[in-house]
């Protein structure tokens, strides 16, 4: 199973579909809420958003919506990112409900070499969130450290630090 992509194995335009999608349960909208302190009623209060908005329910956080769209990034993007950069831009274009499911997928805008390091590289993408009926909720654009295969190969190859099994 590939976990992520060295420099050389991007190209610009290429375009990762990521899979699964996660269905969103009102369960994790409001695990999410508690964990970050956001108890906006939009989110946590049934009668509140029956009564008192256009959508006449609850909205799922958007942050949540992105956090899963960067989870199911991280096999095809940046599961072997030294670091993430830059979050360039972030828009939540569309409302996301409990029982939606999310899919994801991240189109290759750009890459270059790194100016202080020969070992690694910019990797310039852009996800794409969407719902079960295709409608985009999420788009963000970000630019990714990837190591290049030399960086890799110097730290131990594909699995650094895994550790073999004691016969």
């Amino acid at each position: 199973m590939q976990f992520g992509r060295s420099y050389e194995e991007f190209e610009v335009g290429a375009v990762y579909k990521h899979w699964p999608g996660k269905t969103v349960t009102e369960y994790d909208d409001h695990l999410f809420c508690l964990l970050t302190m956001n108890h906006h009623p939009l989110h946590l209060d049934t009668h509140y958003a029956e009564q008192t908005t256009q959508f006449g329910k609850n909205v799922v956080v958007g942050n949540y919506i992105y956090s899963i769209l960067l989870g199911m990034s991280v096999p095809d993007v940046s599961g072997k990112a030294i670091a993430n950069l830059e979050i360039e831009s972030l828009r939540h274009v569309a409302p996301t409900f409990h029982g939606d499911t999310i899919y994801g997928e991240t189109v290759v805008l750009d890459k270059w070499e790194s100016k202080s390091k020969d070992d690694r590289g910019i990797v310039h993408v852009e996800t794409k969130g969407y719902k079960q009926d295709g409608t985009v909720v999420c788009l963000f654009r970000r630019k990714v450290m990837v190591p290049k295969n030399s960086y890799l190969e110097s730290r131990g190859g594909e699995q650094p630090a895994r550790p073999t099994p004691a016969s």
